[in-house]
């Protein structure tokens, strides 16, 4: 009777998906509930952040580089798409010359040139410019930042030079979307008429879009990579940030596919038949912390405190296996890993003895305010997993406050930094990460240098130690020597407790027993091309 009541919202919206007219072919239609509150922007840069972009960003829009997401056995890899190649200026390391792909079309049929990479750079960096939309330079700030100026050369042919010298840019420019030009002009120049007609060369159309309900996409049959034409007719979002509705959708066939089920719906699922895929992602689960004035974070003693008050074995038995436990932002096994000396474990012993050094205890407890989400894009299940937190921490002489906000909402929050009016007295801000890029994972969250907007590091953490190997591994063009200087990076930052880090996420999916061709990437971001119901 529940699931009943829970999926009744969506059943008649459901059989009009899958109830062909007479006489028709019956429509392949593949139905997926995101974890999202409302449809993320179609523009061209995603809003809603990773999730976003996995569903609108990167089905509707290409970059000039894609990511491979064709493997389950190793971590994704960057590879071209709307530029065939890219190099850099050996004398300079910062002229990026892209050599872009001939006979592309944009949904609307025109052509993708030089040109539109220019327009569509303008219409992030360049304020004058009739193009220019502030939405869609917010999302993709942190992306073009280090961007001094661009060019065409011929017209398959982009120059883009960079202010200084950055090692890690592809994969930077590899999240900026390209949007139709002759679109945008086609609507009079008004980006929210455009957002309802999106026009990009992705594998996927938008057909419908219904604001916080459910955006529908279509096969793009045109598609410039014939591998990659979408096995299904249809593929409907629909925005479920319940996790129980979720489910119920699921079970009642109301949907073919589900993120981020709840653990303790697994044994249900199974038995109903469902499939529970699950991958090694980069991807990790921690709180960032402030280094603001006033901050208590700004003793070491209580950061170590709050990593070593946290039973991560028994979150993991409680999230019903779909993760693993934290050691630091990247799992052991990874070449970035290094060699810290501080152990991130559970000790609440060792955390009650820091605390009362510090002058705390269960008995005089720190008030600290951590800000969290409802849902959103890789934040597993925030609400049972931080009172979880919330309860191991109090164990050892914290009271946690949980400022509860919805996830684009908290993305605002980061994006401000935690010096701004909006975050005052707000000690850590619960926001999923992931480490697939040397930027995004490691050096824009601990330069000093790179507080928003320049970077991620949203609280201020300043290392003299850090700051240098962010500098080196900025500029180091040798992977192998990028990959040692991270290295060294990562273990000064888990010896100095910036964050709390606490689980790396499995990214549960479950899908119907007639979903078939998905492939689980390592990766934040995954294909839905190859995926059909038999």
């Amino acid at each position: 009777m529940l699931l009943k009541k829970l999926a009744a919202p969506f059943m008649a919206a459901a059989l009009a998906l899958v109830l062909p007219t007479a006489g028709a072919r019956a429509e392949s239609v593949l139905r997926v509930a995101t974890t999202l509150s409302d449809v993320p922007l179609t523009t061209g840069q995603a809003s809603q952040g990773g999730e976003g972009m996995r569903f609108i960003g990167f089905t509707l829009y290409d970059g000039l580089i894609n990511w491979d997401l064709s493997r389950s056995d190793v971590a994704a890899k960057l590879r071209p798409a709307l530029a065939e190649s890219w190099s850099v200026d050996d004398a300079t390391h910062t002229k990026w010359t892209f050599k872009l792909r001939p006979n592309v079309k944009f949904h609307d049929g025109s052509t993708f040139t030089a040109d539109a990479v220019v327009w569509n750079l303008d219409k992030l960096l360049k304020r004058d410019s009739p193009q220019f939309d502030q939405a869609q330079a917010t999302q993709a700030s942190q992306y073009v930042l280090n961007i001094a100026s661009y060019r065409v050369i011929d017209p398959m042919t982009v120059e883009i030079t960079t202010k200084s010298a950055d090692a890690v840019f592809p994969f930077l420019i590899a999240d900026v979307a390209m949007s139709s030009p002759a679109r945008w002009k086609e609507v009079g120049g008004d980006w929210n008429k455009f957002a309802m007609t999106p026009s990009g060369t992705g594998p996927w159309k938008l057909d419908k879009l219904v604001p916080r309900e459910r955006a529908e996409l279509v096969r793009n049959p045109n598609y410039w990579d014939p591998k990659r034409v979408p096995k299904s007719d249809r593929l409907v979002l629909l925005m479920m940030p319940d996790p129980n509705t979720r489910v119920a959708a699921l079970l009642s066939k109301q949907v073919d596919w589900v993120e981020a089920p709840p653990p303790d719906t697994l044994p249900r699922l199974k038995e109903a038949g469902m499939q529970i895929v699950t991958n090694i992602y980069p991807h990790n689960w921690p709180y960032q912390l402030s280094y603001s004035e006033g901050s208590p974070f700004r003793d070491i003693r209580i950061r170590k405190a709050a990593n070593l008050a946290i039973d991560r074995k028994g979150l993991v038995e409680f999230l019903g296996g779909t993760a693993i436990p934290s050691e630091g932002m990247v799992d052991p096994k990874h070449p970035w890993f290094g060699k810290p000396t501080f152990k991130i474990r559970y000790d609440p012993d060792e955390a009650r003895r820091l605390m009362k050094e510090a002058g705390y205890s269960p008995e005089h407890p720190l008030h600290v305010k951590f800000a969290i989400s409802t849902s959103g894009s890789g934040q597993m299940q925030p609400l049972p997993m931080n009172e979880f937190v919330q309860e191991n921490l109090k164990a050892v002489g914290f009271d946690v406050e949980l400022e509860v906000l919805e996830w684009e909402a908290l993305r605002a929050r980061r994006r401000a930094g935690s010096d701004a009016p909006e975050n005052k007295g707000v000690y850590g801000i619960n926001n999923s990460f992931g480490y697939w890029d040397p930027d995004i994972g490691l050096i824009g969250t601990s330069w000093s240098k790179m507080k928003p907007p320049a970077g991620y590091n949203w609280g201020g953490f300043s290392d003299k130690e850090a700051d240098e190997l962010a500098a080196q591994a900025k500029v180091e063009f040798d992977p192998a020597k990028q990959d040692a200087i991270l290295a060294k990076l990562h273990a000064r930052i888990v010896d100095q407790a910036m964050w709390i880090w606490v689980v790396h996420d499995l990214n549960p999916r479950a899908l119907a027993p007639n979903v078939k061709g998905f492939v689980q990437a390592q990766s934040w971001f995954q294909d839905l091309t190859p995926v059909y119901l038999q």
